[in-house]
């Protein structure tokens, strides 16, 4: 990967990003997706934003390798720390849980105010994701799940609006995701297919559970599981 030939995930981030758009990547790493996004025209401009110091430098050197020093600014700083007021228009956060993009987002929410559009790629917990949507006046207009080496991701594409336009079936649909559900392709298959066997792995190690805390779980997984299993056969 570098930065003309990006990941398949990270590819499928890039194309969500609207042409002109000046760009801010939270937990840029090697900083490719913005040298990405610049090169195949996507942006004009971009910051790229790193916590830890080992990447801060990587994304350094990458920008500067790419001649994009003019274009894209490397910051060290924690989320959305990094971005001034009104000072981009679409935000890339890949490859980190659904529970911390949801506090990046939060603890930087007046940073917010002139973005137009949040692509967000949750390693797990997406559902996490989804409500902070939700709960945020953030409106789901497009998803993605993808499979790469072996590991499932899924790319959620928000913009202002009626963030509960795309649910029809609330609960289940925070959890398996509106358009994704509607389109159930194979990886979609294969995801919940392996965490219903997974929950049913815990419901049957949980069998002959006494303490009400493990009866508590076992219900909760065994609603869950009942809830998906309605809803993948509608």
């Amino acid at each position: 990967m570098n930065e003309l030939q990006l990941s398949k995930r990270l590819q499928t981030v890039a194309s969500f990003i609207p042409k002109g758009s000046v760009l801010a990547d939270i937990g840029s790493d090697h900083a490719y997706l913005p040298c990405y996004a610049y090169l195949h025209g996507y942006i004009t401009k971009a910051i790229a934003g790193e916590v830890a110091d080992g990447p801060f430098r990587s994304a350094k050197q990458q920008v500067e390798k790419s001649g994009l020093s003019h274009v894209i600014s490397v910051r060290k700083g924690d989320g959305l720390q990094v971005v001034a007021l009104n000072e981009v228009d679409c935000i890339t956060i890949a490859g980190m849980g659904g529970t911390l993009i949801s506090n990046i987002l939060e603890n930087g929410k007046e940073k917010l105010e002139a973005v137009k559009r949040l692509i967000l790629q949750p390693n797990v917990g997406a559902h996490i994701v989804r409500q902070w949507l939700l709960n945020n006046e953030w409106e789901l207009i497009d998803e993605r799940i993808l499979e790469e080496d072996g590991q499932i991701y899924e790319v959620l594409v928000a913009e202002r609006g009626d963030p509960y336009r795309p649910y029809t079936q609330l609960h289940v649909e925070l959890l398996l995701g509106p358009f994704l559900l509607k389109e159930r392709n194979e990886v979609f298959r294969k995801k919940w297919d392996m965490e219903m066997k997974h929950w049913q792995n815990v419901i049957e190690q949980l069998k002959y559970a006494k303490t009400d805390e493990a009866i508590k779980k076992k219900q909760q997984f065994l609603e869950t599981l009942q809830m998906v299993e309605e809803a993948l056969k509608r």
